[in-house]
């Protein structure tokens, strides 16, 4: 107010002319355009700012029809919206329509009309105001482009946070490749993925272009891409590089370089590949490859040099890289857990074949059930090679699928190595040293094979990689492990190798042991059974049947024996049982010196218990360094008279019609210990006619599950299920009813019957 009267103190006669000339004004230098028009569009009144804003003169817009002054889209919406909504309802507000200026460029306005009609209803004029909007359309885009940005931020986040979600719950490398192929996919509408694996060994600093990838898993991807893809070999690892997300568009370079995967990409409208490299702390890893659109003419990108995001968005390209350095790291934790899952079934491995070795009983029982635990657990093919006395022999070939063992069979009947042969095992053998054969080529194939026959034999196995160790004991070769892996499985990895080698050492040590005592056993039962005297002759009036049965397990040989003398000075017969201590070579030759002695001492005829002091007194003087127990005695047929001493032995068992009784021989101290101070007992008794006399070394009675009077019961039990059984006939049934065919310990039995 005090404006006001200002003014009019200063001016009243020219204010007065303002406000009486100031609608006028107003009108023609409005902010806003106005303009009058008849019912149909034609401009019969314009002011000046709408003059100005339209680019032309008054003369040019009186007159005009005013939809002409719209671009294309105005006309039509024009047409189609607004002149029906203004004939019904009669007015509009802030329709937003563009002039065409006479430059060809858009002026952005908001509308605003009202139609003056008569008492009939009928329309006479529209008047209308427009609104220059340039800056508050720009304002607006601005706006809907952060708000989009805002949006596609928020999905990115939410996509990352979710794949780094099921990225760190993924327990194998397939999950880890099905969760990069889905998000990758939904992170650029992309209609396919594939992705691609290095080695999980491959070592930082490793030229990846030189081992090709493993698809592991692809989705959305047809069999013909994937096909042209593969058939790439190692492209998509040549591409593991530091450069970021690259894009492979279709063009005329593609189409020079890879006319097949061009002619499947245009066939199936793909217009580019989208490639994310696979990484955990530097180190490659795989390839994530997207098929997608791609709008536009690109390049093809080199495939050596460092390549850019292309056509895609740099924060489309951003999380892509972040999905990718995700996926390493999920990677290397899942190979790190199924590394350690698999070390910790090697060791299960090694202890179970340590066991199972332990608990075999021969060299050809050792490799064979080896041969069982080996496939399927470490390899899909196990053939165990031995170098014998007669030469190679293959005693195991064995193979993790029934329908394949067939074909094990024939490597180990037919196809055995053969010395100079370029076979691994061979090499294996020649140089003491492992083979590892990374990869099994046509080629490979071709130059081990023996014949046609065994190349078809190599062929059919299907290997993906094999392994040769041979088996070293102190420096001596004893044969050759060998392992297969088939393809389904993939090629042994160094771990796989190092097991190899150590079941190698397993088994050359049990096989080593298990040789020597074979032939410890051999040695030690040919040296007894030379030592035993020859079948005994024939005596009148007796019946006599003697039995030596080794023991069934091990190298474990005794030093027992039996003799049967007689003696032709008197016609008395001298019998001796005995049993060295130990089960070893020893015992045997102590075995054997011990009978010579016993014949030399009865050239003087001396009483069984006389026997017993002379070996007592001159035992320092043989220089034996075992104790034994032994049993002597004398028989005259003709009358029955039996004398009997034992020095440490068990007591022997008469058998007559009436029954069957321990005698009641009281024993003296083992031959070998320090003197008794008195002489040895002797029990002198009468062998009934037909009663039969059973002599017998421990061995027949003692075993390791019931002690020996349980042995001795034992005994005379089937001493009385057969009294009327002749000296053979008895031996035969006390050895197979109280020993079988296994046997802890060497058994020598000694039956006398008088007739």
């Amino acid at each position: 107010m005090s404006a006001v009267d200002d003014a009019s103190r200063r001016e009243p006669v020219e204010l007065t002319r303002l406000l009486e000339d100031d609608p006028a004004d107003l009108y023609e230098n409005a902010p806003c355009g106005y303009l009058s028009m008849l019912p149909g569009g034609r401009i019969v009144k314009v002011n000046r700012t709408f003059v100005e804003w339209s680019g032309r003169t008054a003369e040019e817009l009186l007159g005009a029809s005013f939809p002409d002054l719209l671009t294309v889209g105005g006309r039509v919406f024009h047409e189609t919206h607004v002149a029906p909504l203004l004939r019904m309802q009669g007015a509009v507000r802030e329709i937003a329509l563009d002039l065409e200026l006479p430059d060809g460029t858009a002026l952005p306005c908001l509308v605003n009309a009202v139609e003056l009609r008569d008492d009939a209803g009928a329309p006479l004029l529209v008047r209308a105001t427009l609104f220059e909007t340039t800056s508050r359309r720009r304002y607006e885009r601005a706006l809907l482009a952060a708000q989009r940005a805002a949006a596609e931020a928020e999905a990115r986040s939410r996509g990352l946070h979710q794949a780094v979600s099921e990225l760190a719950a993924a327990v194998s490398v397939h999950d880890v490749a099905a969760t990069l192929v889905e998000r990758g996919r939904a992170a650029v509408g992309a209609v396919g993925g594939a992705v691609w694996l290095l080695p999980a060994e491959t070592p930082a600093g490793r030229r990846a272009g030189r081992r090709p990838g493993r698809l592991v898993a692809q989705s959305g991807i047809s069999p013909a891409l994937r096909s042209q893809l593969e058939r790439l070999g190692g492209w998509g690892a040549r591409l593991v590089r530091p450069g970021g997300v690259r894009v492979v568009p279709l063009g005329p370079d593609l189409e020079r370089a890879e006319p097949g995967l061009a002619a499947v990409m245009a066939a199936e409208r793909v217009d580019a590949l989208v490639l994310v490299p696979v990484a955990a702390e530097g180190r490659p890893r795989g390839l994530l490859l997207l098929v997608r659109p791609a709008d536009g003419d690109g390049e093809l990108i080199s495939l050596t040099e460092p390549g850019t995001a292309a056509d895609l968005a740099a924060a489309d390209a951003e999380l892509l890289r972040t999905l990718g350095r995700q996926a390493g790291q999920a990677l290397e934790r899942v190979w790190l857990y199924e590394e350690t899952a698999r070390q910790a079934a090697r060791s299960a491995f090694l202890l179970d074949a340590a066991r199972l070795m332990a608990a075999a009983a021969g060299v050809t029982e050792t490799v064979e059930r080896l041969a069982v635990l080996a496939v399927p657990r470490l390899a899909d093919l196990c053939v165990i090679d031995l170098l014998t006395e007669h030469g190679w022999t293959r005693p195991a070939a064995r193979h993790a699928d029934p329908a394949r063992q067939h074909l094990a069979d024939r490597l180990r009947e037919v196809h055995l190595p053969t010395s100079g042969g370029a076979h691994p095992s061979v090499q294996a053998a020649d140089s003491g040293r492992t083979v590892w054969v990374r990869e099994v080529s046509e080629g490979w194939m071709t130059r081990i094979a023996q014949d046609e026959r065994h190349l078809a034999v190599v062929r059919e196995l299907e290997l993906a990689g094999l392994v040769a160790v041979p088996l070293m004991a102190e420096g001596r070769l004893m044969g050759v492990l060998t392992l297969g892996a088939g393809r389904q499985r993939g090629s042994f990895t160094a771990a796989d190798v190092e097991v190899a080698e150590q079941l190698a050492l397993q088994v050359s040590q049990v096989v080593d042991k298990a040789q020597r005592l074979e032939l410890e056993t051999r040695t030690s039962h040919t040296l007894q059974a030379n030592l035993l005297p020859p079948a005994p002759p024939p005596v009148p009036g007796l019946q006599v049947a003697v039995r030596y049965v080794a023991a069934s397990q091990g190298a474990d040989v005794g030093g027992d024996f039996y003799d049967v003398v007689p003696l032709p000075a008197d016609g008395t017969v001298a019998l001796a049982v005995g049993d060295v201590v130990g089960h070893d070579i020893t015992a045997a030759a102590v075995m054997g010196q011990l009978r010579s002695v016993h014949r030399v001492l009865l050239a003087d005829r001396p009483s069984p218990s006389a026997i017993i002091d002379r070996f007592q007194a001159g035992w320092a003087l043989l220089g034996l360094q075992r104790m034994a127990t032994a049993l002597f005695g004398s028989l005259d047929p003709a009358t029955g008279q039996l004398r009997l001493s034992s020095a440490g032995h068990l007591s022997p068992l008469l058998v007559t019609a009436e029954g069957a009784e321990y005698l009641d021989v009281r024993p003296s101290r083992m031959l070998g210990a320090p003197p008794a101070p008195a002489p040895a007992a002797e029990w002198a008794g009468v062998l009934p006619v037909g009663a039969t006399l059973v002599l017998f070394t421990d061995g027949l009675v003692e075993s390791r599950s019931a002690d020996i009077d349980e042995g001795l019961a034992a005994l005379r039990a089937v001493a009385l299920a057969h009294l009327g059984a002749g000296p053979d006939e008895l031996c035969d049934r006390l050895l197979s009813e109280l020993t079988g065919s296994h046997r802890a310990d060497d058994v020598a039995l000694l039956a006398l019957a008088r007739v």
